[in-house]
């Protein structure tokens, strides 16, 4: 395929010639029978495309995407308001992996469950195009990608959004005139389809209805729930959906009973959803307060289309990375082939490093990183998969796949800017990946194809469990990378022994999914009650107003409130009252509350809710809190009845403990402190990737490519010292959103969305200044003391900081002080020619202690460096010691070999004081054999003289005497036998260890004994 690459993002024109092969592997010369418009006003016919013409493309799939857009923006009855698309790794929601739908930053719209301060609270109708990453969890396509022509691990969804404010009518509407009118496709090649009912629904006629305004009824097409009914999850809210269809072969055929039948010729190209139903956890459907719409269209899919291809590879977009595929692996070219077609491979492998290159560098730009767990996991799997198909299929070089960073930063970085701003991030971690995994690949491919050829010849069809572990565990090739491979082999894999080698090996818990209990005292559970859509409609509909929290900035107050709503442990409906039974679980909803909700990293308050009595304020029962969360509005009090019972309308009054914030708050504060400093000594490039402040410990997880050091990690501890001893004011203000962001220096979490208005934390002049809703110190100095005692990696690109407050950190203080106390001890009785005799050993017990000693990172860091500076002069005595025994103990067994030697004798058994060493007994062994080269010989040794402990037995014997049957190995384990030691080895050396030895001169006596025997003169 040649091709010409013109990129320029004032243009919307890309010149390429291009050679497309069919799934038989015929060129074909596809020419549109529809009309691609440069604009919406406008049209002009394509021309066909061959291999050898040059096509000039007016609907490139930038057009195609912000043609979308301005359509929905600029509707002149139902204008939306466009939001930017999120990032593929969502901030906070751990059931995802990836953002895998347009809906994703939606989801706390439709479950009701908004802070109605978020500026998207107020959204009616919204317009974008998402980043979207399928390739885990319940959305996974990549098996399939490489293998046809329209499945992607990264992909772009076009979608539309509307609120409770339009439904079915406006959403088809608006959806025919774009596809027909504006995108100009010939209306006798769309499908629609509709839910055809099921035992639970009757069929969404309404939906029918209006399609046939457009479409005959044999295009209008009544499908299943499993095509045609959308949920979001198990439980939530949900709905039936209309899916359009587009048959890319036409000519006036009738191509309905192709519609939802996997032909890649018929395929769905937009979806629009009516969510109107609320599932609850027993599966029963119930009408939600408010219609919303929820729409999502590939845009590779359309501007494959738009483009005349019978294949989303053959687009714009991916003709830059075939070029550079190409010119890494050899010049070879992508031909478009599938199946039994691509032979070798070769195609399949073009479309999955294309796709996967966009995931990488997409996912890593929003702050993914490849590494063992989760979606980083994943990452890794993905570019392992590439790197395989290009070394193994392609002949690509190693280090191919980072240098297509480049051509995508290229293609897409106009509309998405954070890709152009992390460019050199992604590739130095993909070229750091690739690199890892070149080695073990080879080596990996090489033990595969030696597991093929045995196969083989054995007529076995199945890789065991057992070899598909070695390929994991020591190889690194993830499960589905060898399962590919065995496919494409031939061979099958036996995952389930893969699964119980992996278990045997590691001996251990899988990752944990997030737990929904919170641990009570007393070993109590207490489920984590969430309110969804249906419950804040219902709230809403008895007249009962969101919580009024802004008393959560307060200290050491008692809120008076009122009980407005019960919500029941089962969590599926409010209760008027709740039995007085100890240890019933509820969740209180107040019309005003003092607690913290959890949230931007802090935990929630906790503490006591009180019933009082309206008469006297007497307390007539009581609950105790361990939890509160926010949704939509209304604050949920989860927790324990501990007295009485409670009604709604009664009295009641919030006791937060506010010891326990007290231990919260300096922690959040420096937090935001830590923040700063990170940035002053490490550099702007530092941002926050998540954090987290509870009353024991603050930790806080940022990017930077390698460990601190030691010098980095004490500038950071001092300057939030600093900060502390300054005694620095901590101010907060409320302000609108827009003018917040103006504030220079002002610094916001990547990805986070914020209320509007804002509250801005300010800690000293121009310390730090950040968005943030938690609860804070009024001056530094009320943290008392910082001591930074963790620093880690998390991820490839991700490091993790943790530190301590007040008392903890006043602890960790002395404990330094401790240590360095006897680090300096011992390195005073150690100086000069003055060196303990045991000081390896002192110092490896000092070791061990530090490791497990609690103190200031950046100290521990260097009391280690000192302790093993000891070590190694320790260790360096203790060679120059057994150096000098050595010396003296081999001059000694000369003696005795010329005192044996003038005997007659040709055996000697001798204590040799050496320590136990393997390399001294090598020499002695050595000079055996030049002074005696027909004697055998046997030395013992103690790793401490008298000591009574681990003893080291070796021996030498010469060729004559094995051949007469005395064996060197058979004569160490004889001596051996007695203090219950090992040994072994060959006929002529030998050396066996017994690990605690009482009476060594019962091990010479068995050595002399088993010689006496076996002499042959």
């Amino acid at each position: 395929m040649g091709f010409v690459w013109n990129h320029n993002p004032s243009k919307v024109m890309v010149t390429y010639a291009f050679r497309h092969m069919s799934a038989g592997g015929r060129l074909l010369s596809l020419s549109r029978r529809y009309s691609s418009t440069a604009t919406s006003s406008s049209s002009s016919s394509s021309s066909s495309s061959s291999s050898s013409s040059t096509t000039k493309i007016l609907w490139t799939t930038d057009h195609v995407r912000s043609t979308f857009q301005n359509y929905f923006q600029n509707h002149p009855s139902l204008p939306h308001t466009y939001v930017p698309s999120s990032p593929v790794v969502p901030l906070n929601d751990p059931t995802l992996l990836f953002t895998n739908a347009g809906m994703n930053q939606f989801k706390p719209i439709f479950l009701g469950q908004m802070d109605p301060a978020n500026p998207m609270a107020q959204l009616q109708r919204a317009v974008n195009s998402q980043k979207c990453i399928r390739a885990g969890g319940k959305h996974n396509d990549l098996e399939d990608v490489g293998r046809d022509t329209y499945h992607h691990t990264f992909f772009e969804m076009l979608g539309t959004w509307s609120f409770g404010n339009y439904f079915k009518k406006e959403s088809i509407d608006m959806a025919w005139d774009l596809l027909t009118n504006v995108y100009k496709l010939p209306q006798d090649q769309l499908y629609a389809t509709y839910f055809g009912g099921d035992h639970t629904l009757p069929p969404d006629t309404e939906a029918q209805q209006y399609w046939l305004q457009y479409l005959p009824p044999h295009r209008v097409i009544a499908c299943g729930a499993k095509d045609n009914f959308w949920e979001m999850g198990d439980t939530g809210p949900c709905g039936p959906c209309s899916e359009i269809h587009f048959d890319r072969i036409g000519g006036g055929r009738d191509a309905s009973a192709y519609v939802n039948a996997d032909d890649p010729n018929v395929l769905e190209i937009w979806n629009i959803v009516f969510i109107q139903y609320n599932r609850d956890d027993n599966g029963n459907l119930s009408t939600l307060p408010a219609q919303h719409i929820d729409t999502g269209m590939g845009l590779e899919r359309l501007t494959s289309i738009l483009q005349g291809k019978m294949s989303n590879y053959d687009i714009d977009i991916f003709q830059p990375f075939f070029a550079q595929i190409s010119q890494a692996c050899g010049g070879s070219y992508y031909e478009g082939k599938l199946g039994q077609h691509d032979i070798h491979l070769k195609d399949t492998a073009f479309r999955a490093i294309a796709d996967h290159i966009r995931t990488l560098t997409f996912a890593i730009a929003d702050g993914a990183v490849p590494d063992n767990n989760g979606r980083g996991y994943v990452l890794r799997r993905i570019l392992r998969r590439a790197s395989r198909y290009g070394q193994q299929i392609l002949g690509c070089n190693n280090g191919f796949f980072a240098n297509l960073v480049p051509a995508v930063v290229e293609t897409f970085g106009d509309y998405y800017p954070e890709l152009k701003k992390h460019q050199s991030k992604i590739y130095e971690i993909i070229a750091e990946e690739e690199q890892a995994f070149s080695t073990m690949l080879s080596r990996g491919i090489k033990y595969f194809t030696e597991l093929q050829e045995h196969l083989k010849v054995t007529g076995e069809t199945t890789i065991s469990g057992k070899d598909v572990f070695f390929l994991y565990d020591t190889m690194g090739f993830p499960l589905d990378l060898t399962q590919q491979m065995a496919t494409e082999a031939g061979f099958t894999v036996d995952t389930e022994g893969f699964t119980k080698e992996m278990d045997a090996q590691k001996q251990r818990s899988r990752m944990a999914a997030r737990t929904s209990n919170l641990q009570a005292g007393d070993g109590e559970h207490i489920p984590q009650l969430e309110l969804i859509a249906e419950q804040t409609a219902w709230l809403s509909t008895q007249n009962i107003p969101m919580t009024d929290d802004s008393h959560k900035y307060l200290w050491d107050v008692e809120i008076d409130a009122q009980v407005r709503a019960i919500y029941g442990p089962d969590g599926n409906f409010f209760h008027d009252s709740v039995p007085a039974k100890e240890g019933a679980i509820i969740g209180l909803i107040l019309d005003k509350s003092s607690f913290y909700a959890e949230a931007g990293g802090q935990v929630a308050d906790t503490g006591f809710i009180d019933i009082l009595n309206d008469i006297d304020g007497h307390v007539e029962a009581s609950l105790e809190v361990k939890n509160v969360q926010t949704f939509g509005g209304f604050l949920v009090h989860t927790g324990i009845v501990r007295k009485g019972s409670i009604s709604v309308g009664n009295s009641a009054r919030s006791r937060v403990n506010y010891d326990r914030r007290r231990d919260i708050a300096p922690n959040h504060t420096m937090t935001h402190v830590l923040n700063a400093a990170l940035r002053s000594v490490l550099g702007d490039g530092v941002e926050q990737r998540g954090s987290l402040c509870n009353e024991d410990k603050l930790r806080f997880d940022f990017t930077y490519k390698k460990a601190m050091s030691i010098e980095q990690l004490r500038q950071t501890e001092e300057f939030v010292q600093r900060v502390i001893s300054n005694k620095e004011d901590v101010s907060s203000k409320v302000m609108p959103l827009a003018e917040a962001r103006s504030i220079n220096g002002v610094r916001a979490v990547f990805g986070e969305t914020y209320p509007d208005p804002v509250r801005v934390v300010t800690i000293g002049d121009d310390t730090s200044i950040e968005f943030c809703g938690g609860t804070h110190l009024s001056n530094s100095a009320e943290a008392e003391a910082f001591a930074l005692v963790e620093e880690s990696a998390v991820a490839k690109g991700i490091r993790r900081i943790s530190g301590v407050t007040k008392e903890a950190a006043k602890q960790a203080a002395e404990e330094g002080t401790k240590f360095t106390t006897l680090v300096a001890s011992v390195e005073g009785k150690n100086s000069g020619a003055n060196v303990m005799e045991d000081l390896d050993k002192v110092a490896g017990a000092l070791r061990k202690d530090l490791d497990a000693a609690f103190l200031s990172a950046s100290l521990k860091a260097e009391l280690r460096v000192r302790i093993e500076a000891l070590q190694k002069i320790g260790a360096e005595a203790k060679k120059s010691q057994l150096q000098q025994r050595t010396d003296t103990c081999l001059n000694d067994v000369k003696e005795q070999i010329k005192t044996t030697n003038a005997s007659g004798k040709n055996t000697l058994v001798v204590y040799t004081d050496i320590g136990g060493d393997a390399k001294a007994s090598q020499r002695i062994i050595n000079t055996v054999k030049e002074l005696a080269p027909n004697m055998a010989f046997m030395g013992i040794s103690e790793e401490e003289p008298g000591s009574g402990g681990k003893l080291l037995c070796y021996a030498v014997v010469p060729d004559s005497m094995v051949a007469n049957g005395f064996r060197a190995d058979q004569w160490v384990q004889a001596a051996l036998a007695t203090c219950g030691g090992r040994g072994g080895g060959k006929a002529n050396i030998a050396q066996g260890q017994a690990k605690d030895c009482k009476d060594i001169n019962q091990v010479l006596s068995e050595g002399n004994a088993y010689a006496d025997m076996n002499i042959v003169m």
